[in-house]
């Protein structure tokens, strides 16, 4: 970090770069895994739905539409097709029966556990490819974005991955 506070800000629009490239690759290999996993395809809005509820534990529909920075009638849309397929339900709020709160089902967690695993294979298969030290930087890297990333989406702290050679 002692580049950053020189004042240059090369090192940080250098990141940015390698960053949006990166991400333009793995929306490639996201969306390649999400057609595979089941018969019926969810769409790259309703599979950020899940991982949010999922990440969440459950949460309500306004909490939902502020973190997709969607309007309520698109949240609502999502969800019902969401709930059509069997990957979310919704219940009354304990204290307000006007609240809907949102979960995911079985099927919903056991397709988020396929889509996972399908894109953690093809990371691996990626990394395989890196330098040792490559993959250990990386990983310390990311850790650090993710904390960054899922801080503003008050997103619970995962668990740190055990570290595996690839």
């Amino acid at each position: 970090m002692s580049k950053r506070e020189s004042g240059s800000g090369r090192p940080v629009r250098s990141a940015v770069a390698e960053m949006s490239e990166l991400i333009e690759l793995l929306e490639v290999v996201w969306e390649r895994g999400r057609d595979t996993v089941s018969a019926p395809p969810v769409s790259s809005a309703q599979a950020r739905v899940l991982f949010l509820v999922d990440r969440n534990g459950g949460m309500n529909l306004t909490e939902l539409g502020r973190l997709l920075e969607a309007a309520p009638p698109s949240v609502t849309r999502l969800c019902d097709r969401l709930q059509a397929v069997g990957f979310l339900e919704r219940h009354p709020g304990s204290d307000d029966r006007r609240e809907v709160l949102l979960r995911l089902t079985p099927a919903g967690r056991t397709y988020l556990e396929r889509l996972r695993a399908r894109r953690q294979e093809a990371l691996a298969t990626a990394m395989a490819a890196m330098q040792p030290a490559s993959r250990a930087a990386l990983a310390v890297g990311l850790a650090d974005f993710c904390t960054a990333v899922a801080t503003p989406l008050r997103l619970p702290a995962q668990q740190p991955l055990t570290p595996r050679s690839a």
